[in-house]
Formats: structure tokens, C-alpha cells, sequence
């Protein structure tokens, strides 16, 4: 009270007479009062001084009323140089701004995320990670990459070395499901040493993780290694393979019998058929739908990115695989002598597709279908004049591509709703013809921008690109569950074929040319095919 009476004086009489009342008012409220926070958890309290004394009045902030007018004599509280500031400081304005920025790690700038030059010592503001993102309805529409990666960085109150063991977890789910999802994407030597590097790190900082790392390595080299394996087992059957002309002149005993002989229920080789598309389709990696058309990092075509050591042999592979169908099924339709023969060939490849469609199994249907429409074939006039088809047209009409194949896509989406709501595993099948996928796939990729005229990715596109991939990746993971039988899956793998040429020639030996045009062609094929055998 001594204190606080020598700083605020009484007014003397002659002032109350001779100043104006808001003087007056002025003088006994004192100085102004400038606000401060409690300290050690004491309520806050209001701290003044006026140019009549150095010393300073702390107040309770409850005992003092709101003042309107400021003190023309007042001045703001001056420290005294080097007072108060640590050893070695003589400036504030050295000091730094966060207590926690001279302990805590602070967050790296967009640029020094990729060439390790260290932390920045100038963070941004808290939201400015999500300034340059743009959201709808609570999901991201739109954003430029650096505001992504800004957003997702950890801020100068993170210190990844006190967490670790809250951020191990996560960062173990997140491998796991990687390798898991995309284990193609550790083909590349450079993904392999990072992805160890990461995992020892995480492995050293906890005990209990050590198990779930090496389970999640081991698991990876083993899909790699099967993955080589069955790229090997392609190689071979595909250097073996050799045309069927050839095969017929020097060794015409080795291929005597037909696929009626081998496989004489159409059930049955739809079934078959069904095990080696489920088989390939288990081996395409998601990312190879992304490698098929992107050569450089979708973001930035000036750069490079990993993808491109990748390769895209299985999804290759495949696409092979619908051809040799096709052709197989012309092969077979054209070489019979007897035109009854050939036209009974023609109704089992019919009743073959049928059953294809009844399973699901749309990409060795739309095969069958290409293979009987081939002019090698379709020419066979006498032969289609004995063939019921009414089957067929029904066949055709399913997978007629007008419309952009409005009723594929309604069957599909048919065997896609059949397929979630399945109580069987035979219900669960859904093989899509993989060509239209492929062409989906690739004008989506083409015909929508990776980036928004603002600079913003387009994240729309790459969620339908994402989701597409997704349905397929389900379907992909079906187990066949029919009954492998190896002489008939032996036989559609192996056994030879013939070439587009060799189609034409076997056709017109058949039933010969209709005009000269025709005519001239069986000359040429047959002084060239024939005399090179």
C-alpha cells in the first residue's frame, strides 16, 4: 500500500480548481495500465508506470477499471541492454522465436525434403500447409504438391526422436501393406536398399517390431522370386511355341489330334480357360497399368522417377494370351478337311463361349468371339451354312462393341453386383475383357490432366484412375475353384498354332478362292509358306 501510494499521489486543491474535469478524471485514475500474464499459474495482473517514478504498480486486474483516455506522460517499460537475456545474447532479436525452435528439429522446406541440406530455420505460419488445398465436402479436390507435402510434414513442435515409438507402428503398417499391394515396385535395386535401410532403423529402435520386419521382408523376397520364376516360365513357353505349318510338315504325327479329342465337355475347357486367366491376371501388378503409360514422373515430364527400370512383361503377357485364344480357336476351325468337321468345331467353340459367359469369364468369351470372326474363318461360307447360330448372334450381341460396348459393360457390372453379394466362390468370378480395360484405363490417363489449370494436381483423376484399378486388383484375387486338369491346360499353352498367313492358306485349301483377287493371294501363300517349309 506504502508503494502504491507514492506512485498515485492526491491531487492537490489548486488542481482540482484550475484543471477540466476530464483532467481531473485523468489524474486519478493514474497511468495507463498494460496487461500481463500471470506467472506460475497466479492470476493475471496489470503493470503501469508513470513518468513521475521509475518504479512500476502491479495490480490485481479485478481491482481496476477500464481507462478511455492514455496518460500523455506515459511511456512503455524499457529494458535495460543485456538485461535478463542468457550468456552471450546482447540483442532479443537473436533469441529464437519458438522456446522449443533452439531443441526441436525444425521443419524442412519443400526443396531441402529431397537433397538433405538440412532443417529450415524459418518455418511457416501453422496453416500455411493448407493454404494451396482446395476440399469439397470434406475431400480433397484439388492442391499444388507443395502445400501437399507441407501439409503432411511434421512442424517445429515434432521431434521424431521422442515418438518414435508412436510413429514406428505405423510406419511398419505402411510397408507392409506397400509390399503387400505394390511388391513390384521393389524390383528396382534403389526401392529394395531403401526399403532395408527403413526397416533396420525401425527394427533397432524396438525390440518387439524386429519380428514384423524380417516377416514382412521375407515375405516380399519370396513374391519377388515367384514372380521371377513365373516370368521364366513365359519365356520358355513362349520360345517354344512355333507355328503350326511348320510343325504339320515335319512332324504331322505330333499334332493329329484337335481339341475335341483333348477336351470333349465345353464346360470343362471353359473351366480351364478360367484357371490360366485367373493364373495371369494374379501376377499383374497394379502399378504395371501406370507404367504401360506413364514413361516419366506424372507431376513433372521434365524428370524422370523409378518407374523407369520397371517393366510391364506380365500385363504383356496377358494381352499375348487373349491372342493365342483367338488364333488357337481359328487354328482348329480351319484345319479339319470335311466341311461337317469344321462346322461341328465351330458349334463347340460356340457352346465353349456360352459357358465363359455363364461363369464370368468375359475376356476368353470376347477371344473365342475375335477368333470365329477372323477372315480366315468368317470366309468358311458352306461351312457357317450348317451351323446353328442362334447361339452365336445372341453371343455377338453381348459383345457388340456399338455404344462403347453398352452391353459388355451392363453384363459386367451384373457380374460385379453377383460377385460382392456371392455366397460361392464359383459366383465370385468376374474376368473382364482386358483389352477395353487397357483402352479405359489409357484415355482416362490421356484425356484428363494431371494438373489443374491453377497448377493444382488433379486428384479426381487419379481416383477414378485408382478406382478402376481397384476393382480389378478384387477380381484378380479370386481363387479358381475348378478342378486343374493338366493335359487339357498343357495343351491350350502349347500346342502350336497357326500364323495370319498360314490361317489364309489352310482357308483357301478349304474352300477355295471366289475371285481373282483371292486367287492371286492362294498363289502367293502357297509358293512362299509352302516352299519355305
Amino acid at each position: 500500500m506504502k508503494q502504491c501510494e507514492a506512485q498515485f499521489r492526491p491531487p492537490r486543491k489548486d488542481d482540482l480548481r484550475t484543471r477540466r474535469p476530464e483532467a481531473r478524471a485523468r489524474r486519478k485514475l493514474g497511468p495507463p495500465i498494460e496487461a500481463r500474464p500471470g506467472v506460475g499459474g497466479h492470476e493475471s495482473a496489470l503493470v503501469g508506470r508513470c513518468a513521475c517514478s521509475p518504479g512500476s504498480v502491479r495490480v490485481p486486474t479485478a481491482r481496476l477499471l477500464v481507462r478511455t483516455q492514455p496518460c500523455s506522460k506515459f511511456r512503455p517499460p524499457r529494458r535495460r541492454e543485456g538485461a535478463g537475456l542468457p550468456a552471450g545474447v546482447t540483442d532479443a532479436a537473436s533469441l529464437p522465436l519458438n522456446p522449443l525452435q533452439g531443441s526441436m528439429p525444425q521443419t524442412p522446406p519443400f526443396s531441402a525434403l529431397f537433397d538433405g541440406s538440412g532443417y529450415n530455420r524459418n518455418p511457416p505460419p501453422a496453416d500455411a500447409g493448407c493454404a494451396g488445398l482446395c476440399y469439397h465436402d470434406n475431400n480433397l479436390l484439388s492442391g499444388s504438391l507443395e502445400a501437399l507435402v507441407q501439409h503432411l510434414v511434421p512442424r517445429v513442435d515434432y521431434y521424431p526422436d521422442n515418438q518414435i515409438r508412436k510413429i514406428a507402428p505405423k510406419i511398419l503398417q505402411l510397408l507392409t501393406e506397400w509390399t503387400e499391394t505394390f511388391p513390384y515396385d521393389f524390383r528396382d535395386e534403389r526401392m529394395m536398399r531403401n526399403l532395408k535401410d527403413l526397416a533396420h532403423r525401425i527394427a533397432s529402435g524396438e525390440e518387439t517390431y524386429r519380428k514384423n520386419v524380417q516377416q514382412m521382408i521375407q515375405g516380399l523376397i519370396r513374391k519377388l522370386a515367384t514372380l521371377s520364376q513365373y516370368e521364366e516360365v513365359l519365356a520358355k513357353i513362349s520360345s517354344t511355341s512355333t507355328d503350326r505349318l511348320t510343325v504339320l510338315k515335319t512332324k504331322p504325327q505330333s499334332i493329329q489330334r484337335d481339341i475335341i479329342t483333348v477336351c470333349s465337355d465345353p464346360y470343362t475347357l471353359a473351366q480351364q480357360l478360367t484357371h490360366i486367366e485367373l493364373e495371369r491376371l494374379n501376377y499383374i501388378g497394379p502399378e504395371e497399368f501406370v507404367q504401360a503409360f506413364v514413361q516419366k514422373d506424372p507431376l513433372d515430364n521434365d524428370k524422370s522417377c523409378y518407374s523407369e527400370r520397371k517393366k510391364t512383361r506380365n500385363l504383356e503377357a496377358y494381352v499375348q494370351w487373349f491372342n493365342r485364344v483367338s488364333y488357337l480357336v481359328a487354328t482348329e476351325i480351319c484345319t479339319p478337311v470335311k466341311k461337317k468337321h469344321r462346322a461341328r468345331m465351330i458349334e463347340y467353340f460356340i457352346d465353349v463361349a456360352r459357358e465363359c459367359f455363364n461363369i464370368g469369364n468375359f475376356n476368353s468369351l470376347m477371344a473365342i468371339i475375335s477368333g470365329m470372326n477372323m477372315s480366315p474363318v468368317s470366309r468358311l461360307k458352306k461351312t457357317w451354312a450348317k451351323v446353328k447360330t442362334a447361339k452365336f448372334d445372341v453371343l455377338e450381341h453381348q459383345m457388340d462393341p456399338s455404344s462403347n460396348f453398352y452391353n459388355y459393360r451392363t453384363a459386367l457390372r451384373g457380374a460385379a453386383q453377383r460377385s460382392l453379394t456371392a455366397h460361392s466362390s464359383r459366383e465370385k468370378i468376374v474376368i473382364p475383357f482386358f483389352s477395353l480395360l487397357i483402352k479405359d484405363i489409357y484415355f482416362l490417363n490421356e484425356g484428363c490432366a494431371n494438373r489443374l489449370p491453377n497448377g493444382h494436381v488433379n486428384f479426381e483423376k487419379f481416383w477414378e484412375l485408382a478406382k478402376q484399378v481397384s476393382e480389378f486388383m478384387t477380381w484378380k484375387q479370386v481363387e479358381c475353384p475348378f478342378e486343374r486338369d493338366r493335359k487339357i491346360l498343357q495343351y491350350l499353352l502349347t500346342v502350336p498354332v497357326f500364323s495370319e498367313d498360314a490361317l489364309y492358306l489352310a482357308s483357301y485349301e478349304s474352300e477355295g478362292p471366289e475371285n481373282h483377287i483371292e486367287k492371286d493371294r492362294w498363289k502367293s501363300l502357297r509358293s512362299s509358306l509352302l516352299g519355305r517349309v
